[in-house]
């Protein structure tokens, strides 16, 4: 028998790896206002609002305030904290399938996301795409750039005078 004491410190954090918490990715705690589309075959068949639990690049845990079936597609309109450029509100749009459900809880892998501007009657505008740079929060996805993004939103920048 091996003894913990003999044990290397990578063996043992990949242990304790097996036993704890096995995903791959970082998950943040926000609890941020949402909206949510259940969606099958291109139809939306319920609809509601909650909260964030956690988000990572992966996926999202949030309370749905009941119980989603498993297996179905869900769009996810999240209130992102951060205006960009300090002016034009976001939403980061995420669509997914639901993968757990405990509760109201629901959890679901990622497999789209974006920021979407808002107009100012706070409607989200079909074709704006925006990523914020500064501080950065990065969401990385599997799915190549080029297939995610829609169109970049133009940010008037006022000439500089002198």
């Amino acid at each position: 028998m091996i003894d913990s004491a003999m044990r290397r410190p990578d063996e043992a954090s990949h242990l304790q790896n097996i036993a704890g918490n096995r995903r791959a990715d970082r998950r943040y705690e926000l609890r941020l206002d949402l909206k949510w589309k259940l969606i099958r075959r291109r139809k939306v068949l319920d609809s509601g609002t909650g909260h964030t639990v956690d988000l990572s690049s992966g996926g999202v845990m949030f309370d749905a305030g009941r119980e989603l079936p498993l297996g179905h597609n869900v769009e996810l309109s999240v209130a992102w904290p951060i205006r960009l450029h300090d002016v034009a509100a976001l939403q980061l749009v995420i669509s997914g399938r639901i993968v757990r459900t405990a509760g109201g809880r629901t959890a679901l892998r990622m497999v789209q996301h974006e920021f979407r501007t808002l107009s100012e009657t706070g409607c989200l505008t079909t074709q704006a795409t925006a990523f914020v740079a500064g501080p950065r929060i990065v969401f990385s996805s599997s799915t190549p750039p080029q297939s995610r993004v829609r169109s970049v939103a133009r940010v008037p920048v006022a000439p500089v005078v002198n």
